[in-house]
């Protein structure tokens, strides 16, 4: 036993085991995101029950089975029910009631003995709307400014007809008040700070006088694009207001709904499978494109993807040059001694300075300190109101590129030492500079080795969330960083974020059991989109691997 254990052999297996516990562990946990997030997105069936109330009365609902669990009775007992049969265990089921208009949540909890009489009707509809969540109920008839246009078998495919003119109104509305009307206020707010500027700037009154006129007819032309642009937004609403649904609930009670309102509406029951497939595309592909409603409970994500790519786009800019050149010096140019060591072990200890660390740093320096300043000197005539002396994306952006720039400097130091000295002293034996033999050969051969540290640095970045709460991103972002009005990228907009997306959604919503599935949805778009970035990257550092190993030939 004792020479068994000379030879390793037992060492080598135990990290064998360790390696393969640490993978069933990365496995099981993305399953279950998969599992959890991906359900979320499939049609279940809705179901009549009789369900008996705490006051002794019964009353019908119509509701999705969400999740069914077992109880003890000293639990249901010191949450006041009332239990007389003696068992130890109760079977109690999770429904999904929708209608929060009518009673006040969306979910609520059942034990199995207080239910009976399930059943599947295949006329019954959910209608997703943009406020108060889903509604469960049963179409009744379809009306256009009041009088009955559908009704019967005729009102479904109408309905769907509807729906769809709806959300094109709907989208287009959205488009004139994000985007034309957008662009007319910036217009003002330019004239505004323009002449703000002249003032600070100690302007004559001619030159005062002079502006003032071609404001004021720029303010003008500017004036009348927003009546007109006004004038079609009062028309489109009008239009959005036409149509509209009754629905009656489970119990009988009449809703009319306004087409407006509605996002989309299916028929559970009434699908096959191949129906269902398509509609847990579409809610998929929706979830992925659309933005957040209901205190981030619904809707979609798109502004927290896009404000994610963002920032980590732009920290990869910004922390790529300084890193390499950083590592550059330390390796190549600068004098080995103590004050060197110092320095490298500073950079290995800056990679274990907890996050939120960072975040106070960059909120204190970039956010108050530097972007004051840059408000003091470029933006003066927009303060009390801070243009760059708040948190946004471009101050996020500096912080994770701080935050990730040890990761960078230690892969391309070790980059560098790899290369062999002979390939150096080959270079300078045919006549190279020193120069040319770092930038021209030794570089280019380090290349596999930066991009190495910029994979770590995005895998990082990616899932921080303590540091971006300090310095630019929030709970929802009303526009977008990028857009068409000049400067078409905003770098002091606050943003979205998909971690912090999760955290808002998994701690701080409002209602639990509707941003559960949501919370696991969001963490598997997270984790995929951080693999799409680590394989875009490391993709390119093995065709920049073969590239120089080939020209190394």
């Amino acid at each position: 036993m004792r020479a068994w254990f000379k030879t390793g052999t037992p060492w080598i297996w135990l990290n064998a085991g360790a390696i393969a516990l640490c993978l069933v562990m990365v496995i099981g946990v993305l399953g279950l995101i998969l599992v959890q997030g991906g359900s979320h997105f499939w049609p279940g069936n809705l179901q009549t029950v009789q369900a008996k109330q705490p006051d002794g009365s019964e009353k019908m609902l119509l509701a999705e089975l969400v999740r069914t669990e077992e109880v003890s009775a000293a639990v249901l007992k010191d949450s006041g029910v009332k239990l007389d049969d003696g068992q130890l265990v109760y079977p109690r089921h999770l429904l999904k009631v929708g209608n929060r208009d009518l009673y006040g949540r969306d979910f609520a909890w059942f034990l199995d003995r207080d239910l009976a009489n399930w059943q599947q009707p295949q006329n019954a509809t959910v209608i997703e709307r943009r406020e108060w969540g889903h509604f469960f109920g049963f179409p009744q008839k379809l009306l256009q400014q009041d009088k009955v246009v559908a009704e019967g078998d005729a009102l479904w495919a109408e309905l769907e007809l509807r729906i769809d003119r709806a959300n094109d109104i709907h989208d287009a509305i959205s488009a004139i008040e994000k985007t034309d009307i957008g662009r007319i206020n910036k217009g003002l707010e330019k004239l505004r700070l323009e002449k703000r500027k002249l003032e600070l700037a100690g302007a004559t009154a001619e030159q005062l006088s002079a502006y003032e006129q071609q404001a004021a007819q720029d303010r003008a032309e500017l004036d009348a694009q927003y009546a007109q642009l006004q004038q079609q937004l009062d028309a489109l609403n009008a239009d959005a207001k036409r149509d509209s649904l009754v629905m009656t609930s489970a119990e009988g009670t009449e809703m009319t709904i306004s087409l407006s309102n509605i996002v989309h509406a299916h028929q559970p029951n009434a699908m096959n499978t191949l129906q269902k497939v398509g509609h847990y595309g579409f809610a998929l592909w929706s979830f992925l494109v659309d933005d957040p409603r209901e205190a981030n409970t619904e809707g979609g994500i798109f502004p927290a993807i896009f404000g994610t790519v963002t920032m980590v786009i732009l920290m990869s800019i910004i922390v790529t040059p300084f890193g390499v050149l950083a590592a550059i010096y330390l390796r190549e140019y600068a004098k080995q001694g103590t004050v060197l060591k110092i320095i490298r072990i500073s950079v290995y200890n800056l990679a274990g300075v907890p996050s939120i660390v960072y975040g106070v740093f960059g909120l204190g320096f970039f956010v108050y300190i530097l972007g004051g300043n840059i408000d003091q000197l470029f933006y003066a005539e927009s303060l009390p109101s801070p243009t760059f002396g708040t948190p946004g994306l471009f101050w996020a952006s500096l912080t994770l590129a701080l935050l990730t720039l040890p990761v960078v400097i230690v892969s391309t130091e070790e980059g560098l030492s790899r290369i062999p000295s002979t390939i150096r002293m080959g270079s300078l034996a045919l006549g190279a500079t020193k120069s040319e033999t770092l930038w021209k050969v030794v570089v280019p051969l380090a290349t596999p080795a930066m991009m190495t540290g910029l994979i770590l640095a995005i895998a990082r970045a990616a899932g921080e969330v303590a540091p971006l709460m300090l310095v630019g991103v929030v709970k929802l972002a009303p526009t977008l960083p990028v857009d068409g009005n000049f400067p078409f990228v905003h770098l002091d907009q606050k943003i979205m974020h998909l971690g912090f997306h999760v955290y808002d959604v998994g701690f701080q919503s409002p209602n639990v059991e509707a941003s559960r599935p949501l919370l696991y949805a969001t963490a598997l778009v997270l984790v995929v989109l951080i693999v799409v970035l680590n394989m875009a990257a490391i993709q390119l550092r093995n065709r920049l691997r073969e590239k120089y190993r080939s020209e190394s030939d």
